[in-house]
């Protein structure tokens, strides 16, 4: 249920256009390694319907603005570990960092672990019946692009840099949906995903990473005879779970999701939704897989230090191919998010910014060039007062900043 307290105000400062001068698809994975402020967009690995990418690079400055305009030919490619055999164990598909946990035990602030985004079809993780592991191209949906290629699935894994970010070691996956979750033909007709989990948001609290995603597939196993808008509709929208920090270095298997009642399911098992952000059935609301959408995605979750709450910036699907032309912003005034219902004490979504006619995703506050933004070492997982405000025109290729939020308690 959304919670009781006074929800802060805030209000759009509109500025000239400040654009990203790089690709960006993805949440935006940033950290200060000593007084340089680096960050991480871009896409890596193999994919069989876009192709192989190499664009996951990464650009240094002394405050935010230096580094927003870093032009893309003076990205830095970092090392980052290759696809493995088919059938083998390893990375597969292609990833995306979107957050960095600075590991607090480093004081050189080099120790990075970057919490990725990671895509497979069946043809680059076909299932593996001993593990459970993979993906069946039997009635599988269709995917983005216009021509005929098959939906992607998500997971959510973790790589480790011990010099700031210029080589990184794969650690494995923090959450995965199974074969038995994906929602196939005849039910799925989005165009988005058959299902899985994925562009996430952690922020670390005490002894834990807690991670904010996108849950896309089915509460239950699939079955196309006895399946269910409402039930696939109730599992999903945005999710949380949390690791302990000292299992990023061996992550798989130890990862709880929130079932309801607290932090209890498994990694790859079946966790219950934030209720109080997701639509409503009877105000739209609908499952990723409908054509209609009805789900917010792409939570980017602050700590505001300013307001002594946490502020999360998501999207809204409101049709087939990630269509939807507005984002929306959502409080949570507890520090503590592992005590009682702390991560689920979230306020209804309300409406930050509509673009009609065009489709929104993406959308972060970011530091400033400003005086306290520096010397804070503010990032998009920490920011006060003002922070700017980006997001993709995803119909346009541009991601840009065109208003600064300011908050008033």
């Amino acid at each position: 249920m959304a919670i009781e307290f006074k929800t802060p105000n805030y209000r759009l400062i509109p500025t000239d256009t400040f654009h990203f001068n790089n690709f960006v698809d993805c949440n935006m994975a940033e950290a200060w390694v000593g007084d340089t402020l680096r960050i991480f967009p871009g896409k890596y690995g193999e994919d069989p319907v876009w192709g192989f990418a190499e664009d996951l690079k990464f650009a240094s400055g002394t405050n935010a603005d230096e580094v927003f305009s870093t032009p893309a030919e003076r990205y830095i490619a970092p090392n980052l570990p290759k696809n493995a055999p088919l059938g083998q164990k390893g990375l597969h598909g292609a990833v995306w960092f979107e957050t960095l946990y600075q590991d607090h035990k480093d004081p050189s602030g080099r120790t990075l672990y970057a919490i990725y985004h990671n895509e497979n079809y069946p043809e680059t993780l076909p299932y593996n019946p001993e593990t459970g592991e993979g993906y069946i191209d039997e009635n599988w949906p269709l995917g983005l692009t216009e021509r005929i290629t098959p939906a992607a699935v998500p997971r959510i894994g973790v790589m480790k840099s011990t010099d700031g970010g210029l080589n990184w070691v794969n650690k494995g996956l923090l959450l995965e949906d199974k074969q038995a979750r994906m929602v196939l033909k005849p039910h799925n007709t989005s165009k988005t995903f058959a299902g899985g989990v994925g562009d996430p948001s952690a922020v670390a609290v005490g002894e834990y990473l807690y991670l904010f995603y996108g849950e896309y597939s089915y509460p239950g196993d699939y079955d196309p005879n006895t399946y269910s808008f409402e039930k696939d509709w109730s599992g999903q929208c945005i999710s949380v779970a949390r690791i302990r920090l000292e299992d990023l270095d061996d992550p798989q298997g130890k990862a709880k999701r929130w079932d309801g009642k607290g932090f209890n399911a498994t990694w790859d098992g079946i966790g219950s939704p934030i209720a109080s952000l997701q639509v409503p059935l009877e105000k739209g609301g609908g499952p990723a897989s409908s054509a209609q959408g009805g789900f917010h995605w792409g939570p980017s979750v602050s700590w505001n230090t300013y307001l002594e709450c946490w502020v999360m910036l998501m999207g809204l699907v409101e049709g087939q191919n990630w269509i939807g032309d507005k984002l929306y912003i959502s409080f949570n005034p507890h520090r503590e998010l592992g005590d009682g219902n702390n991560s689920q004490a979230w306020t209804s979504p309300q409406l930050l910014v509509q673009k009609p006619g065009h489709i929104l995703w993406y959308p972060s506050l970011q530091p400033m060039n400003t005086p306290e933004d520096i010397l804070e070492k503010n990032t998009s997982l920490k920011l006060g007062k003002r922070a700017r405000l980006f997001f993709k025109y995803a119909d346009l290729g541009k991601y840009l900043s065109e208003y600064i939020v300011e908050f008033e308690k």
